[in-house]
């Protein structure tokens, strides 16, 4: 990256290739029984159709957009599965939150004992009762429990179960990746960037591309926020705070000479958070089909939810709302059936967008 502009027209026109090399792989695909790479294939895309093949600014903008296509997935594309990739589109198109995720938290949580704070260490399954058991030393016993914590926990052990989580589950957990983004917010005391909704940055390698999103094309505050996927945010993790920041200032300097420091900032660190360790999941090369009917599979008065256990729309908010919803309505049908009110009632099936009914007024900006 040296500081130049991007004429609109490569912009687009290379998208559009990029475009028709992913419709390619869907051939790929259908051609070999064995899984492969997204990465893997869209080589062979490229072999078959060399005049798919951009060379020097349009070869850089190319890789950008593999950089987007790793950011949407969390993670670089030789490791997303080539069987399992998919584009699923949620009604509505894309929205951001202009007040966060807080008041749906807010709204939510009303009327519920919410303990913050109570890290879980231990769950215990017997005798119709499920104990949980947090690292202060308190234990809270239930007819049923729901486990939502993210599937980097669970791939890392941090909970112990007991009985022991049987194979087939312990399987799953490992099958299913977990993928890493990061941003990096900076609040600047005023605006010195266009008013489009991404600065991109074009390179060589997609692990050296980058964007920014411009929060004041929605909220009218003055933030940009870096993105950093895959392999590159990882290491951007082993760095501080304050280099990831200088770093993240270089890249935009080159693009603005005049851009000023940041007033504030903040960076995120999901792959080293204990509470998450890890973005939200994705399909790795291998990864077998039935993989997310048993991690959601319940054990007993044990069930399973959280954004990894919907194959429709895992690492989105809506999967993970969903996969609750479906959870909670299997758990009172499990407890209702054991009371004796109800004859024997079937778990039911996840139907994707039918449990996103919407529950209360959102302010959504379009961008």
């Amino acid at each position: 990256m040296d500081g130049r502009k991007v004429p609109q027209e490569i912009v687009v026109e290379v998208g559009d290739v990029f475009k028709r090399i992913l419709k390619e792989t869907e051939k790929v695909r259908d051609e070999h029984k064995k899984d492969m790479s997204v990465l893997k294939a869209i080589s062979i895309v490229l072999d078959r159709n060399p005049e798919l093949r951009q060379e020097g600014l349009a070869y850089e903008v190319m890789q950008w957009y593999i950089c987007r296509m790793e950011a949407w997935f969390a993670a670089d594309t030789d490791m997303i599965s080539l069987k399992c990739w998919d584009q699923a589109i949620l009604l509505g198109g894309h929205g951001l939150m202009v007040q966060g995720y807080d008041p749906i938290i807010k709204e939510l949580a009303k009327d519920i004992d919410v303990r913050l704070n109570h890290r879980v260490s231990k769950i215990s399954r017997g005798c119709d009762k499920v104990v949980v058991k947090v690292e202060n030393g308190l234990s809270f016993i239930a007819d049923a429990a729901i486990v939502t914590v993210p599937l980097g926990v669970l791939k890392a052990n941090l909970i112990q179960f007991e009985p022991k989580l049987p194979e087939w589950k312990v399987a799953a957990i490992s099958d299913i990746g977990v993928g890493n983004e990061n941003k990096i917010a900076l609040l600047f005391d005023r605006v010195f960037w266009p008013n489009v909704e991404l600065l991109g940055i074009v390179a060589r390698t997609s692990y050296s591309c980058g964007y920014f999103l411009n929060l004041h094309k929605a909220t009218g505050h003055p933030i940009l926020v870096y993105m950093a996927a895959g392999r590159f945010a990882d290491d951007l993790e082993k760095f501080s705070d304050e280099y990831a920041v200088k770093f993240v200032m270089s890249q935009l300097k080159k693009m603005f000479p005049d851009a000023t420091e940041p007033v504030q900032y903040l960076v995120s660190h999901w792959g080293t958070d204990p509470n998450s360790l890890g973005c939200y999941s994705y399909d790795p090369v291998g990864m077998a089909g039935d993989v997310y009917d048993k991690l959601r599979e319940p054990l007993d008065n044990l069930f399973f939810g959280g954004e990894a256990v919907t194959e429709e729309h895992q690492g989105s908010v809506h999967g993970a709302y969903s996969s609750g919803v479906l959870a909670a309505r299997n758990c009172e049908n499990h407890l209702l059936e054991r009371l004796g009110d109800f004859r024997k009632l079937q778990l039911i099936s996840f139907s994707g967008d039918a449990l996103l009914e919407p529950i209360f007024p959102l302010q959504i900006s379009r961008m």
